[in-house]
């Protein structure tokens, strides 16, 4: 599958078209990924939904031109120009990283979405590093200096390792990220870029109870990454629904295909 291209500003954003089905779908991948971590989704969506998914700042195909920062408003502009037919609704899908800006769109243009389907969703809950790293100015040059230096903080996480206190599977994710110094600096620019993206959890509960949106969103049970129960706060509205199924953090696999599927039908 090619990726297609539009121009936006100085940036040259890469996103995949799958289907030709009636109802909108645009689809935002998580860390690391691109839009084609949806391709397997067309065979099982493509009749009735047309699934558009973005390659997001430093992912995938998309040269972002607009420095170390991606706001509500340029979202907003690209599901505009990316919208065939205007104003016509869409429902979202996201995975992972991919949750938090859709969270964010819920609580922007709640009147524009007609579902939305989260998968091991970011967002759910504020992380003290993630918030430190990204929204103060000591920080962040602390976060950009580490990247350059790792070596305090991989001898920091051998001893809390040692401890107990952190599971192998979380140990080994972090070590995936940094030991590579590309994957670092990408790490850098991908977690400063998206730091205007914050969720209010309850204001997302009270336009899904006010205005009968429909969210549903799906966890895997052995998950060490995002955990099921970060979604408690949205318990008790009945146009939330909260799954888990006997998988780990990564949901976007064919195996799923049914589970994903399902959710856009409930």
């Amino acid at each position: 599958m090619k990726a297609q291209s539009i121009l936006y500003k100085s940036s040259d954003i890469s996103y995949y078209t799958y289907g030709s089905g009636n109802k909108l779908l645009f689809c935002f991948h998580g860390y690391g990924e691109n839009g084609l971590s949806f391709s397997f989704l067309e065979k099982i969506l493509g009749n009735e939904f047309t699934l558009i998914a973005i390659d997001l700042p430093f992912h995938g195909g998309t040269n972002w031109g607009e420095g170390l920062l991606f706001t509500h408003d340029d979202i907003l502009q690209l599901l505009e120009i990316l919208t065939p037919v205007k104003n016509k609704t869409f429902s979202i899908m996201a995975y992972s990283m991919g949750g938090r800006l859709a969270l964010n769109l819920l609580q922007l243009i709640p009147g524009k979405i007609d579902k939305i389907i989260l998968l091991a969703p970011d967002g759910l809950h504020v992380n003290s590093w993630y918030w430190f790293s990204t929204q103060t100015i000591f920080g962040n040059y602390l976060f950009k200096y580490t990247m350059q230096n790792p070596g305090w903080i991989f001898a920091l996480l051998k001893i809390i390792a040692g401890t107990g206190l952190l599971n192998k599977g979380l140990v080994k994710f972090v070590h995936y990220f940094l030991d590579n110094k590309e994957e670092r600096t990408m790490l850098y620019k991908r977690w400063t870029t998206m730091r205007k993206f914050k969720t209010n959890l309850l204001a997302v509960k009270k336009i899904c109870d006010e205005q009968q949106k429909n969210l549903h969103i799906l966890f895997g049970k052995y998950d060490r990454v995002i955990l099921a129960e970060r979604s408690k706060p949205l318990a008790g509205c009945s146009y939330i629904k909260i799954k888990s199924i006997d998988a780990g953090h990564q949901l976007l696999k064919p195996a799923y295909a049914n589970d994903i599927a399902g959710l856009l039908t409930e």
